[in-house]
């Protein structure tokens, strides 16, 4: 029985319980006296001392007396027991310390015997419950399952299901095997945390997804200080229950990025902010990531953080190039000064040569070093396509490395909707279109899904739909929608519609920084290329995102007989 949830078990080879994680009770639940010792089921093979048998009767079960539950006026109900020493009575120490051992070579030999001696060489690790009752420290739960599956991510011959696979699972019911399936892994992972204060309660649990079984459970009582230790420890134990076989070395598991808790969690919370992708949540990512290093002012990754917020924000846009681009090259820089081998540094300095120095040589050198330090970040394979091949017409090459990245991380919506850019690029408008509408099945209130879902029904001539998909944007406030609006009506021969969505975007401008390459490309749709050209060289001047698009966007197709078409692609840096 499980001493907190009270569920009965009837299968003794288990040991833990399968909803919250603790060790399980021998007895009935209804049975149980909160102030009568309890005994915890370990089941032992015989003989271990010398050596693995080949048959052992799994019905030898040893007991270990345990703390009695708390009592009221006692510690928190939430605080679970462990099978660790440190936990036990003292007079207990020896006792308990020999049974760990036992259980060490308990599971070492259930888990050889039940896989045939094979290894599981997947997993993919569950978004962590919080159960602290504080929606604020999701950042918490959900960086330690990230950091986890990063540090295995490392493992040569373990796959790993990406963070995008895994989080649509995060507040769902529970079924391994059924996940396992989906996700076509060998384990699961889930964990449960509990912060109160500066403590913290991580209970752990691996599950043999094939039989059903738990391979391993645990529960780490740390403090706040001890995350970074604690997130190395369950890594390595992982890769040792699962009989993973390294090939080199292992310093994914045991490379530090800082010392500094405080600054670690600082990181982690800049991230939970930039995956939101709001103006406000880009923002505050930015500030955590500030403080973070100041905190550890050798923390290289916290200052990728800061590059990359500072280089993708003028995407949506929510600052101009001028303002963020000396921000993002200044951050990434300290960050390879600090760790000149960190592929997401190499990454990101890649995206600010193509996206706004136009420099492409050192974008692909910058994308060639990330992907030999590490060629499983699907970052990588997805920026080097999205920025760099794709804008140079290399559309074959383009292709090939996004659902490199999609193999990667299958779910990740907005490479997904960034996959249906490339394709619409490459013209394969129907492809395009097909992926975009998969993207957005995903998630159908995500902004970029949203946008280029609109952009491949424009190029493909259903601006009826999407002006309806465009539509949906309007209350969302992460991102204006008149680029698509504008030439959804430009395309559908609705002139005065269009020129309306021009004047709101000329009132926009005098407001603040608007991508006037969007302005262009309904100038070129209306048949207007002088006002197209004039509304390019502003986008020129003010080094505008998108602009290295022009050689490929079908969009500006109306601009290619002109002669300020080839000089302006020309200044781009851009082949013709």
């Amino acid at each position: 029985r499980c001493p907190e949830c009270r569920r009965d078990y009837y299968d003794d080879t288990l040991l833990y319980c399968l909803d919250d994680g603790n060790a399980l009770l021998e007895g009935p639940a209804t049975a149980s006296s909160g102030d009568e010792p309890a005994t915890a089921i370990l089941s032992v093979p015989p003989a271990i001392a010398g050596g693995l048998p080949q048959h052992t009767d799994e019905t030898d079960v040893k007991t270990a007396i345990l703390q009695p539950p708390a009592t009221a006026g006692g510690s928190d109900s939430t605080e679970k027991q462990s099978f660790s020493a440190h936990r036990a009575a003292k007079p207990l120490i020896a006792a308990v310390v020999a049974v760990a051992i036992l259980i060490g070579g308990f599971f070492g030999y259930r888990y050889i015997n039940s896989t045939g001696g094979g290894q599981i060489n997947s997993i993919a690790v569950l978004p962590f419950e919080n159960r602290s009752g504080n929606t604020d420290t999701d950042y918490l739960s959900d960086g330690i399952a990230e950091s986890l599956i990063f540090r295995l991510s490392q493992i040569p011959e373990l796959k790993v299901s990406p963070v995008s696979s895994v989080i649509r699972y995060k507040g769902k019911e529970f079924d391994a095997k059924k996940i396992a399936a989906e996700l076509g892994v060998g384990a699961v992972m889930s964990g449960r945390l509990t912060q109160r204060g500066d403590n913290l309660t991580i209970s752990v649990e691996l599950i043999d997804a094939a039989n059903n079984k738990i391979l391993w459970g645990e529960q780490y009582d740390r403090k706040m200080s001890d995350l970074l230790a604690t997130q190395r420890e369950i890594a390595a134990t992982i890769t040792q229950k699962l009989q993973v076989k390294l090939l080199g070395d292992e310093k994914g598991l045991t490379k530090r990025y800082t010392n500094n808790s405080e600054a670690y969690q600082l990181y982690l919370k800049g991230r939970f902010h930039f995956a939101r992708r709001t103006k406000e949540d880009m923002f505050k990512g930015i500030d955590l990531y500030n403080q973070a290093v100041k905190l550890d002012p050798n923390f290289a990754l916290a200052y990728v953080g800061i590059a990359e917020s500072y280089s993708t924000i003028p995407s949506y846009p929510y600052a101009s190039p001028q303002e963020s681009a000396p921000q993002a090259k200044a951050a990434v820089a300290r960050a390879l000064e600090l760790d000149p081998d960190l592929p997401e540094a190499h990454t990101v300095a890649g995206m600010i040569a193509a996206t706004h120095d136009w420099d492409y040589p050192e974008a692909e050198r910058r994308f060639k070093r990330s992907l030999e330090l590490d060629p499983n970040l699907a970052i990588t394979h997805y920026r080097y396509a999205w920025v760099y091949l794709s804008p140079l017409g290399r559309h074959d090459e383009a292709v090939a490395e996004m659902k490199k990245a999609m193999e990667l991380e299958p779910l990740a919506v907005q490479q997904g909707a960034n996959f249906a850019a490339v394709l619409m690029y490459a013209r394969r408008f129907d492809e395009a279109l097909e992926q975009a509408k998969k993207t957005n099945d995903l998630d159908p209130t995500h902004v970029g899904g949203l946008v280029w879902l609109s952009n491949t029904y424009n190029a493909k001539g259903m601006y009826k739909e999407s002006l309806a998909v465009s539509e949906k944007t309007q209350n969302l406030t992460s991102y204006q929608p008149r680029a698509q609006r504008g030439i959804s009506y430009a395309i559908g021969g609705q002139r005065e519609d269009a020129m309306r969505i021009v004047n709101e975007w000329k009132e926009a401008e005098k407001a603040g920084y608007v991508a006037n390459y969007w302005l262009a490309a309904t100038f070129a749709q209306l048949g207007d290329k002088n006002s197209a050209f004039a509304e390019l060289e502003k986008s020129y001047q003010q080094r505008d995102w998108f602009l290295q698009r022009l050689k490929t966007d079908p969009f500006m197709d109306p601009l290619r007989d002109d002669p300020r078409y080839k000089e302006m692609l020309k200044r781009l840096n851009l082949p013709e």
